[in-house]
């Protein structure tokens, strides 16, 4: 479980984020996290947070967001809200590293999410692009659909293909959940 102040790193994407309120601090309310995304870096794909609103505060750089069919370009001091059920997308649209306060309300497991997917990377478990193996991706989307969905697939073939796949996937070893996976622990006094 993260604290305030524990930080993720995807060595393979060169993302890292610092936890500022987490899921147990806030009783599930909110999580925020400053997220440091590198010059040319995205998030890899469209996605959706069905019960979630997203909102990115630009501390440094400029952001290209995607909400919906809009695509917006932000600076530091400026906010971009995604509604809950909206597509969108981040990119890094400057040419040094990329500083976001990013918000979600409520978190779900968003959290566990990226701790998840970032403790794939330092495992060496994501291709170049950060995207871990196909039955990996079946079977973490099946366990957080209530926090991100891929409208790229259509619905009807995600609900067809994402729970044979993860049935598949779990039976072959892969996990949603792995507990070797939780925030990094912070240094000691």
């Amino acid at each position: 479980m993260a604290r305030q102040g524990d930080t993720l790193v995807n060595p393979v994407t060169g993302e890292r984020l610092a936890f500022r309120r987490t899921t147990a601090e806030s009783g599930g309310a909110v999580l925020s996290f400053a997220y440091f995304l590198p010059a040319g870096g995205s998030v890899p794909l469209a996605h959706v947070h069905p019960r979630q609103e997203e909102r990115f505060e630009i501390v440094s750089e400029r952001a290209k967001i995607r909400v919906g069919r809009r695509l917006r370009r932000a600076s530091a001091g400026e906010s971009v809200v995604v509604p809950r059920g909206s597509v969108h997308r981040l990119w890094n649209d400057g040419e040094d590293e990329l500083h976001v306060l990013v918000e979600f309300r409520p978190a779900l497991r968003t959290e566990e999410g990226f701790e998840q997917l970032f403790g794939l990377g330092r495992d060496g478990k994501l291709s170049r692009g950060g995207f871990p193996h196909p039955l990996q991706i079946a079977v973490m989307a099946k366990e957080y659909r209530d926090e991100a969905q891929f409208p790229l697939v259509p619905a009807l073939v995600q609900r067809a293909l994402i729970a044979p796949l993860a049935a598949i996937g779990a039976r072959l070893g892969y996990r949603a959940f792995d507990p070797r996976y939780g925030a990094e622990p912070r240094p000691g006094p």
